[in-house]
């Protein structure tokens, strides 16, 4: 306050000339001192200004799309739902209503709008507050792709020297462009192609004017105009929005009343089909380590994949159906049992509670399924498990199986490669192992149950001394049969006879030039499928005896390419010969009688040529079937996650070779009947099923079977009939 009295003090005593050069002079200090820092600041707030020049070489974050053989899109990988269309893709009633909407003043101003910065400005200080964005098209572009989202002096500032440089290097079509693909809609999505098929389900190209003048209306607040939400503020905002394109003369009067009258969206269109959620986490996790996760999630990569969604969508609802009508036969079977326990023991003690842990934990019932291209390896369908969501485990390629007797076929080729043809005579008959600390040995001379009995007597109590005595589903024994009566009726006894014959070990490699990937345990009860696989393998290693031998890496995408439609890479089937294709066709053949006469009759109301194996592992943990034609493997399994058993007695593994059947019934419905090709060397002739030789009129099961050349039998059936 003594200053401000000593300098009027001065004043006062001086002549108005010098009142007059003095108040000129303090205003030119005080004038370059503002001038001085307002440089400062503006040097301040445009120091960290970007370059439009990169805007030539802006790339957004885009939509990665993944497509079944059809070109259907079957899921996206995206950190922000967009794709980038030329105007001249755009619609012009969506050009029209967002310039008339946004900036009607676009094609006239030179990127700001200094009579909208001021009403803006006055009303931000009558608000006390900046809330007045008074933003032209060009700056809207310039804050989406440049700058934060705050609301300052500065920002506001930047925001007007961009789009003044953006307007002085880029044409207003070009702006215009960038700013339709970059624009905000809501839920994830950016542009007004992504948006377009969000909201209508169909291209931007195919939008009527009330679904451009709806898409407008939500710029400003997306989520509070939202038609899913609120559909009334988004028709009125519909209504805003043709109002403001009729004043500018952009519609006609009748035009608007009819966009007025189209329906207001009400739910969401699904951007992707919603299927195969398992295949396409088995995709990312083959492409994402190849790529890099930037490239995946924000390159705008398209993905061309095997799948085929006519296949796969009827494979999950018949799977899903099949399986819930199972979970509630198990439900019942369970109560039913506990009741019975109840009754037979109302006191409950220690050996019910042991009852009651021994009960499996499990709800659901599990199963996976995957076809196969039996020529290429090409994955038609893959669902891993009945809920995506609930669980990620793909039991397609994760899981780590017994395969049962559908493990058998492996058995049957080494045979086939050690000899025996499809009238060879095996045993049926009681065996017992033991094992000698190094190896399990046949237990020899134990060849009935009495024997057995006799032979194990002494060791009985001996924790050194282990036996296996292995028996059929049945309990029965029957006796000498032919090898392809006892893959029909997958006997457990002949397939050990065999295993015994030909040596774990050629099992074990037949199977893995087969294509089964898991290591696998070389010793006697391979035969029954104790070792652990995966469905991918055995569909894989079956489909390779359809294909005559020639094995054929499964695969899942067909081609890659980058968002300028450069391919990144394409497959082409993986092939090696494995087998021959005549040991091939006559296991196929034997396996034909599976489905005709055998243990996957079931199947056989396709009514077209199929071969395949059924199999339950031990204590009915797994059940499985795998069929096939020239064209098609399929594989499918049912179990539960913890191991348990699935409780109910009756239950086989025919209950898979139903829900197979019930699918492969849609997919066959495209598909041409074709029966497996017979190869050079191959002749056919008349044999008697219960002695393997040459059938004489008087036999009574008689079959046309296969033989490679020089293998038929030459001997005619000396049996009694």
């Amino acid at each position: 306050m003594k200053f401000v009295k000593s300098f009027l003090d001065h004043l006062d005593g001086l002549s108005a000339r010098e009142l007059v050069l003095k108040t000129v002079y303090l205003i030119g200090i005080f004038s370059a001192a503002a001038v001085l820092t307002a440089a400062v600041l503006m040097r301040k707030i445009l120091s960290d200004i970007p370059s439009v020049d990169k805007l030539d070489e802006y790339t957004p974050s885009l939509t990665t799309y993944v497509y079944d053989i059809n070109n259907s899109v079957i899921a996206e990988f995206s950190v922000e739902k967009r794709a980038i269309l030329p105007l001249n893709k755009i619609p012009v009633d969506m050009q029209n209503a967002v310039i008339a909407m946004e900036d009607q003043n676009f094609f006239r101003h030179w990127g700001i709008s200094p009579r909208g910065i001021l009403r803006a400005a006055m009303r931000d200080v009558l608000h006390r507050r900046i809330a007045q964005g008074a933003s032209t098209l060009t700056q809207q572009l310039s804050k989406l792709i440049f700058l934060k989202p705050e609301k300052t002096i500065g920002r506001k500032i930047k925001e007007m020297v961009l789009a003044l440089q953006i307007e002085r290097n880029f044409s207003k079509q070009e702006i215009l462009a960038l700013y339709l693909n970059q624009i905000y809609f809501g839920t994830g999505v950016y542009g007004v192609q992504s948006a377009a098929r969000l909201y209508f389900g169909k291209d931007v190209s195919e939008m009527t004017l009330g679904e451009c003048a709806l898409l407008t209306g939500l710029i400003p607040s997306p989520e509070r105009f939202s038609p899913f939400a609120h559909p009334d503020r988004a028709r009125q905002r519909r209504h805003l929005v043709l109002q403001r394109m009729r004043e500018e003369g952009y519609i006609t009067e009748a035009e608007a009343k009819a966009a007025e009258a189209e329906p207001i969206p009400d739910e969401k269109f699904s951007m992707h089909s919603g299927h195969a959620a398992y295949f396409v986490e088995y995709i990312r996790q083959q492409l994402e380590p190849k790529y890099g996760t930037a490239q995946l999630w924000k390159g705008g990569m398209k993905i061309y994949t095997t799948l085929d969604l006519s296949m796969q969508i009827p494979a999950e609802e018949a799977m899903e159906r099949n399986l819930a009508k199972y979970d509630q036969v198990a439900a019942d079977a369970l109560a039913a049992q506990k009741k019975e326990d109840e009754a037979e023991d109302k006191d409950k003690g220690a050996e019910d509670e042991e009852k009651d842990a021994a009960s499996p934990s499990s709800t659901t019932l599990q199963g996976a399924f995957v076809i196969l291209d039996t020529r290429t390896g090409a994955i038609k369908a893959m669902i891993g498990g009945r809920d995506f969501q609930t669980s990620k485990f793909n039991r397609v390629t994760q899981a780590a199986r017994q395969a049962g007797s559908t493990f058998k076929p492996f058995v049957w080729m080494s045979a086939l490669l050690s000899g025996y043809t499809p009238a060879s005579m095996i045993e049926d008959s009681p065996m017992a192992y033991y094992n000698d600390g190094k190896d399990w040995r046949l237990l020899e001379g134990a060849t009935d149950q009495y024997a057995i009995d006799l032979a194990v007597q002494p060791f009985v109590g001996n924790k050194d001394f282990q036996i296996w005595v292995p028996n059929d589903f049945d309990g029965k024994f029957l006796g000498r049969i032919t090898l392809r009566h006892a893959l029909e009726q997958s006997r457990n006894l002949a397939s050990i006879y065999l295993v015994t014959h030909v040596g774990p070990t050629l099992v074990a490699d037949v199977a893995h030039r087969a294509g089964v990937k898991h290591n696998l345990d070389a010793v006697p009860s391979i035969g029954l499928g104790t070792s652990l696989v995966n469905p991918l393998e055995m569909a894989s290693a079956f489909s390779t005896f359809a294909n005559g031998g020639i094995h054929a890496e499964p695969f899942g995408v067909l081609r890659v390419t980058d968002n300028q439609g450069r391919v990144l890479e394409e497959s082409v089937p993986e092939e090696t010969e494995a087998f021959s294709p005549q040991l091939s066709y006559v296991l196929v053949n034997m396996m034909k009688g599976v489905i005709q006469r055998g243990t996957g009759i079931k199947a056989s109301t396709l009514k077209r040529p199929l071969a395949g194996k059924t199999g339950t592992s031990q204590d009915a943990k797994d059940m499985w079937f795998i069929g096939m034609t020239p064209d098609l493997t399929a594989a499918s399994w049912m179990g539960y996650d913890d191991f348990a058993s699935i409780p109910v007695k009756d239950w086989s593994s025919s209950l898979a070779v139903t829900w197979w059947t019930d699918i492969m019934a849609s997919v066959f419905k495209n598909q041409p009947v074709r029966d497996f090709p017979v190869p050079d060397g191959i002749v056919f002739v008349t044999v008697d099923q219960d002695t393997g030789k040459l059938a004489l009129p008087t036999c009574k099961h008689k079959i046309l079977e296969a033989f490679v050349k020089g293998t038929e039998p030459k001997e005619f059936c000396d049996a009694q009939h």
